[in-house]
């Protein structure tokens, strides 16, 4: 068994008295399309994008309400005294009368030039944006939700070898042993044959905690806070990678909902810009009032009525518009070569997850072949070390490569349905 085998099947504590720690599959039975839709209404993480996509969407009817007449109510008293005005603390110096008085008041802007509707424009694009981040955040739990699910499978198919590891060197223990105290074997003979069954002792406690924490995993995935027991459902191969790898990679280009996030937020970004530049024009509002006054002092009517128009233009801000205009320029050209990064790193990404899909499935049928070859030579070492013509060393070693091969071929199966399930997220397929 290679050294990198032995550093992922953490070592386990077992009991001497049992013997062996066995795994009995247990809880609800549990297919992948089921794993993805429990995910998909439980992940808060999800909850949390699905919610912010849903936020962002009152941004821009909040923006355009500033092309709507706007209407409020008022309800005014004073009481002063004779001949009272203010004295202080401005230009002017009305005159302040006694009365209580109550009425309506409109507003509507005429127009802005259209800095309104392009500001609309621009968090219309942003929420759209976030609408992709939700997807994305989606396709990425998915992702995780395949590899934690193949990757508890592949945690059981190990556990599975290890057992079964463990029940043949028991035996050939046995009888080494028996023969031993027939004077057929030497002490020698029992202490290897006990070693590689404290050995296979060890790796069956190491899948044992292998499979408990690939559990543990796949329950985070799914959403849930406690680990949750389940009976998986083994599913088939998938096709191998389409040969094309530039297809691959232009739907990429246009499917991952990340790529597609980013550039909504640099339309928004330009929309954000022409709506800067339009600082600069005058904006024209009217205003109406009216309204009565029930108590009053005999200098003011029993009612009024007054309408108006306003035009403010803008002269100097102190430099305040021309850096908000750079500002936003400035911005969108960073998320014009943020697109630009992210789709460099989309085609590098396509091509490693297509790479690796296809290894995995070449590395299937190898390690097929592997273990065909690892089954007949454990045959005829046990057959040689039966007959007396070899050492139990090279029984051994023929056990332990039967036990990698099978490990090897185990693994190879899931893994090439994980690298398959990244090949689809990286092409935007997972979603």
């Amino acid at each position: 068994m290679s050294r990198s085998l032995w550093l992922v099947l953490c070592v386990a504590l077992i009991s001497a008295e049992d013997g062996v720690v066995l795994f009995a599959e247990s809880g609800k039975a549990l297919t992948l399309k089921e794993a993805e839709t429990i995910a998909v209404k439980a992940h808060p993480r999800l909850g949390a994008a699905q919610f912010l996509a849903s936020a962002a969407k009152q941004v821009p009817t909040q923006v355009r309400s500033a092309l709507y007449p706007t209407f409020y109510g008022s309800f005014t008293g004073a009481l002063v005294d004779e001949n009272t005005r203010i004295a202080a603390g401005g230009l002017n110096n009305p005159l302040i009368l006694s009365r209580l008085a109550t009425g309506l008041t409109v507003g509507q802007m005429v127009t802005d030039f259209g800095r309104t509707r392009r500001l609309a424009e621009a968090y219309e694009s942003r929420s759209e944006a976030q609408e992709f981040s939700a997807q994305s955040t989606r396709a990425r739990i998915l992702l995780q939700v395949n590899r934690s699910y193949f990757a508890a499978l592949r945690s059981q198919g190990v556990f599975r070898v290890a057992e079964q590891t463990v029940k043949a060197r028991q035996l050939v223990a046995d009888q080494v042993t028996e023969l031993a105290k027939s004077k057929l074997r030497s002490g020698l003979d029992v202490s290897f044959a006990n070693v590689n069954l404290s050995e296979g002792k060890i790796l069956l406690a190491a899948a044992q905690n292998s499979v408990e924490a690939a559990f543990a995993d796949l329950s985070a995935a799914l959403g849930y806070q406690e680990q949750q027991a389940f009976q998986l459902t083994d599913e088939p191969l998938p096709p191998v990678p389409d040969n094309d790898l530039p297809a691959l990679v232009n739907a990429a280009i246009q499917n991952r909902p990340d790529l597609e996030s980013l550039r909504r937020e640099l339309s928004a970004s330009q929309h954000l810009v022409e709506a800067e530049r339009d600082l600069k024009l005058p904006t024209i509002g009217v205003a109406g009032s009216v309204g009565v006054l029930p108590t009053h002092v005999d200098a003011l009517r029993g009612h009024y009525s007054a309408i108006g128009f306003n035009v403010n233009i803008p002269v100097f801000s102190g430099h305040l518009f021309s850096a908000r205009r750079a500002e936003a320029e400035l911005k969108a050209q960073a998320a014009s070569q943020e697109v630009r990064d992210l789709q460099n790193r989309v085609v590098q990404e396509v091509r490693i997850a297509w790479l690796d899909a296809r290894t995995s499935y070449q590395r299937l049928d190898l390690t097929g072949e592997l273990l065909n070859h690892a089954v007949q030579a454990l045959d005829l070492a046990q057959s040689r070390y039966d007959l007396g013509l070899s050492s139990i060393v090279e029984l051994s070693q023929a056990q332990l490569n039967k036990t990698s091969a099978e490990i090897s071929n185990v693994s190879a199966r899931y893994d090439c349905q994980i690298q398959t399930a990244m090949l689809g997220f990286q092409t935007g397929r997972l979603r």
